[in-house]
C-alpha cells in the first residue's frame, strides 16, 4: 500500500485525466446499455427451455406470444386494426377474434399474434405493434414480450425516480457529517462516474451476455452506495491526518489505512456476488457480473480518483463550509462507547431479543416468481392481461408439454401401444384435466383401429395432419392441461413428479409449470453452496485480515442473526399488507440477492469497526479501552455512512417494480439492522465480553507495543 500511495500522489495529474478520457469513452457506451437489456432474466437451461425451443422448431409452436385485447370495440374497428397490424413483418400468424368465438365473450375479445423462433429481439416488435395500434380507444396489448418491454421503461423510471430522491438526501447527509459543500459533493460524483463507468462496460459485454433489465436498477444501487460509502471513509479519515499533516502524507497515510479497509470491505462483497454464479439463473449471473464489475470501480475510483482529485483541490476540500461540525460529538459517542462497556450483558441480551422478534414473520415467508404483477397497475399490458384472466380464466389451468423420443419411431404397433399408455396413465391422474393425443382428437380408442384406418386411403388423408401434429419422426408431442396454476406448488409438484417417473422411454416436459419448478429447484439446491462460500470466504479473509479467529465467527454469526431478521420485518411489510402495502409474496430471488449483497456491505462497517479497535489495541491499549476507541472514532461515519446506504437504496421503496421496491427495501433494513442493533450494539458488548479472547489466534504471538 505504501508503493501505491507514493505512485499516486506523485501522478495524480495523470490520473485524474486518465479517469476523465475513460469516462467520456464509458458515458458513450452507457447511454446505449437500456436499448441492449432483455428479460427479466428468469431464464435457466433445463428441460423446459430445451422442450419450448424444440416445439417451436419441429411442430410449429410459436416461440413467442402477443395478445391485442379489445374492449368494447366493434368489429369493423378489430377488423381494420388486425389489418395494420398484419403489416409487421415480424408477425408469423394471427388468430382474430372474429374468426374464433373462444376468443370472444361479453364485451371482451382478443387476439393472438404468433411469433416464430427466427426473431431475436421482440422488443423491436413491441413498439411497432404499438404503433400500428396508435393508441385507440380500449385496444390495448399484452403478453410476455410486452410486460418485458414496460419493465424495462419501468425499471428506468424507477432508476430516475430514486436517484431524485436518493442524491439531495445522500448530499445532505454528506454535508451533516463534513460541513463543507466541496467534500458532501465528491463522493457523489465518484459515485456517479462509478455508475456510468459500470453501465459503459456491461454495455460493450452486452454482445457476450443476455442482460437483465432489473441491472438498470441493482447497480446503481450498489455502485453509488459504495462508492459513496467508501469516499466517506476515505475523506474522513484524510481530515483527521490532514490536521497534523501535509496534503500528501495525508493523503499517503489514508491510503495506507483507509485504503486497506476498502479493499477488505471489497473483497467480502465481491465473494457475496461471485458466490451467486454457482445458481445457474440468469438473473444471479447478471448480478454477479454487474455488480463485481460495480464493486472493482468503486474501490479503483476511491483509491485512484478520489485521492488524485483530493491532491488536486488542496485545502479547498473545505471550501464553502457551511455547517461547523461539533467538536462535542465525539464525546457523545464516547459517553455511548463507554454505557456500553459498563452493561455488555443487559445491552447484548436487549439487542438479541429485538433481533428475535424480527425474525418471527419469517416462518410465514412465501417465495414466488415475478409474474406481471411486477409492473405497476398504470400499465396496460398488466390491466388487459388481468381482464384476460378474469374473464378467459386464462392462467387458471396450466399446460405441460410432454416430449418423448422413440428410437423406432411411433408408427408400429409397439409405438402406437406406448402412446395409448402414456395417455391412460396420464388420465388417471387427478391434477390433469385434459390429454391430447392422436387418439383422443381422432376418437379412436384402439391401436388396431388406428392402424387400420391408416391403411384406408381416404381416412388416412383425414388422419395424416392430425399425426403431425403429434408426431415428427422419432419425436411425440402431448400437451396435458393441469387444473391448477403454472406458478403454483401442485402444479411444480406434479411436474417433479412425472419428471423422475420411469416411462420406459425418453422425455422431457415443458411449459411454465415446468419451468417454475426449475428455478425453484435449481435455486433451493445451490443456495446452500453459495450460502457456504460467503461464509467460509469471509472467514478467512476476516481471519487473516485481523489476525483472529472469534472476530470473525463473530460477524458472521452476528450477519446471520441481522439478516434473519432483515427478511421478517420484509415479511411483515410486503406480505402481510403493512404500512399501506398490498399484501403479496416475496419474490423469490430477493432472499438471495439480499443475503448475498448485504452480508458483504455489512463487511464494511465491521471492518470500519473492527481496524480501527485493532489499531488502538496493537498500540498497547487494554481490549475495553481500545474498544471505546474504536467505537468513538468509527461510531459517526459508521452512522453517517449507513445512512447514505440506507437513502440510496430505500429511495428504491418510493418506485413501482415490485422485486426492485423488496430489494431496496431489504437492503434498507438490513443495513439499518446492521449498523446500530448489531455494529453500535451487539458487536462491542461481546468484544467486552470475549476481552483479551477477540484476539486469539492459534501459532502466532501478538505484537502490541
Amino acid at each position: 500500500m505504501q508503493s501505491l500511495s507514493r505512485f499516486i500522489t506523485k501522478y495524480y495529474k495523470i490520473i485524474a485525466t486518465i479517469w476523465c478520457a475513460l469516462f467520456i469513452i464509458f458515458a458513450y457506451f452507457a447511454i446505449q446499455l437500456p436499448g441492449q437489456l432483455k428479460g427479466d432474466g428468469f431464464k435457466v437451461n433445463g428441460d423446459h427451455q430445451a422442450v419450448m425451443n424444440e416445439l417451436t422448431e419441429e411442430f410449429g409452436l410459436p416461440a413467442e406470444t402477443i395478445f391485442v385485447v379489445f374492449d368494447k370495440v366493434k368489429d369493423e374497428d378489430i377488423k381494420a386494426t388486425l389489418q395494420k397490424i398484419e403489416e409487421v413483418e415480424e408477425i408469423d400468424s394471427i388468430q382474430s377474434p372474429l374468426k374464433n368465438s373462444e376468443l370472444h365473450k361479453k364485451n371482451i375479445s382478443y387476439a393472438i399474434l404468433n411469433f416464430d423462433n427466427t426473431i431475436e429481439d421482440m422488443s423491436i416488435v413491441v413498439p411497432k405493434i404499438r404503433d400500428k395500434i396508435n393508441n385507440k380507444q380500449g385496444i390495448t396489448i399484452t403478453g410476455g414480450s410486452v410486460i418485458s418491454s414496460d419493465l424495462n421503461t419501468a425499471s428506468q423510471k424507477d432508476l430516475a425516480n430514486a436517484e431524485a430522491i436518493g442524491l439531495p438526501i445522500a448530499v445532505l447527509v454528506l454535508l451533516l457529517a463534513f460541513g463543507s459543500v466541496v467534500a458532501s459533493i465528491l463522493p457523489i460524483v465518484i459515485g456517479i462516474i462509478t455508475v456510468v463507468s459500470a453501465f459503459g462496460i456491461l454495455s460493450m459485454l452486452s454482445g457476450q451476455f443476455d442482460l437483465s433489465i432489473f441491472i438498470m436498477n441493482i447497480i446503481p444501487m450498489l455502485g453509488l452506495a459504495l462508492s459513496i460509502d467508501f469516499a466517506l471513509l476515505f475523506i474522513n479519515r484524510y481530515r483527521e491526518e490532514r490536521l497534523h499533516s501535509t496534503i500528501q502524507q495525508a493523503v499517503q497515510t489514508t491510503i495506507q489505512t483507509a485504503g486497506r479497509s476498502i479493499i477488505f470491505s471489497a473483497f467480502c462483497v465481491m465473494i457475496g456476488l461471485g458466490a451467486m454464479i454457482v445458481i445457474q439463473v440468469e438473473i444471479f449471473h447478471n448480478i454477479a457480473l454487474g455488480g463485481t464489475i460495480a464493486v472493482f470501480l468503486a474501490v479503483v475510483a476511491s483509491l485512484t480518483l478520489l485521492p488524485a482529485s483530493i491532491l488536486l483541490l488542496g485545502d479547498r476540500l473545505n471550501k464553502w463550509t457551511i455547517i461547523r461540525v461539533k467538536p462535542n460529538s465525539v464525546s457523545r459517542w464516547r459517553s455511548f462507547a463507554t454505557l456500553v462497556m459498563k452493561r455488555p450483558v443487559t445491552i447484548a441480551i436487549i439487542s438479541l431479543i429485538i433481533l428475535g422478534i424480527g425474525i418471527v414473520p419469517v416462518k410465514d415467508m412465501k417465495l414466488t416468481i415475478p409474474q406481471m404483477d411486477a409492473l405497476p397497475t398504470s400499465y396496460d399490458s398488466r390491466t388487459s392481461f388481468e381482464k384476460l384472466q378474469k374473464e378467459f380464466d386464462l392462467g387458471k389451468y396450466s399446460t405441460v408439454y410432454l416430449l418423448a423420443e422413440r428410437e423406432d419411431g411411433w408408427d408400429s404397433k409397439a409405438g402406437l401401444n406406448d402412446i395409448l399408455k402414456l395417455q391412460k396413465a396420464l388420465q388417471k391422474d387427478n391434477l390433469v384435466l385434459d390429454v391430447k393425443t392422436i387418439f383422443t382428437e381422432s376418437k379412436i380408442n384402439h391401436v388396431e383401429d388406428w392402424q387400420q384406418s391408416m391403411k384406408n386411403l381416404s381416412a388416412s388423408e383425414q388422419l395424416k395432419p392430425l399425426k403431425e401434429t403429434f408426431i415428427h419422426d422419432k419425436q411425440l408431442f402431448i400437451p396435458i392441461t393441469l387444473d391448477a396454476k403454472g406458478a403454483s406448488t401442485k402444479a411444480q409438484d406434479w411436474v417433479r413428479k412425472w419428471s423422475d417417473k420411469d416411462l420406459n422411454m425418453n422425455f422431457k416436459l415443458g411449459g411454465e409449470a415446468k419451468f417454475n419448478q426449475e428455478i425453484f429447484d435449481e435455486i433451493s439446491n445451490k443456495i446452500v453452496i453459495a450460502l457456504s462460500i460467503i461464509i467460509v470466504s469471509t472467514f478467512f479473509i476476516l481471519m487473516l485480515a485481523f489476525h483472529s479467529v472469534l472476530i470473525p465467527i463473530k460477524a458472521i454469526l452476528m450477519n446471520i442473526i441481522g439478516l434473519s431478521s432483515a427478511f421478517g420485518i420484509l415479511v411483515y411489510i410486503f406480505q402481510y399488507g403493512s404500512f399501506g402495502i398490498e399484501e403479496g409474496t416475496i419474490v423469490l430471488i430477493i432472499p438471495v440477492i439480499t443475503f448475498c449483497l448485504v452480508f458483504g456491505l455489512s463487511m464494511d462497517y465491521e471492518v470500519f469497526l473492527i481496524s480501527r479497535i485493532q489499531e488502538e489495541y496493537e498500540k498497547g491499549a487494554s481490549n475495553t479501552r481500545a474498544t471505546i476507541d474504536g467505537l468513538t472514532s468509527t461510531s459517526k461515519i459508521i452512522t453517517s455512512a449507513a445512512l447514505i446506504m440506507i437513502v440510496i437504496t430505500g429511495a428504491f421503496a418510493f418506485t413501482d417494480v415490485m422485486p426492485v421496491k423488496q430489494i431496496g427495501v431489504g437492503i434498507a433494513i438490513a443495513i439499518a439492522i446492521d449498523a446500530t442493533i448489531i455494529r453500535l450494539m451487539l458487536v462491542p458488548s461481546l468484544m467486552k465480553l470475549l476481552g483479551d479472547w477477540n484476539w486469539w489466534m492459534p501459532f502466532q504471538k501478538k505484537n502490541r507495543k
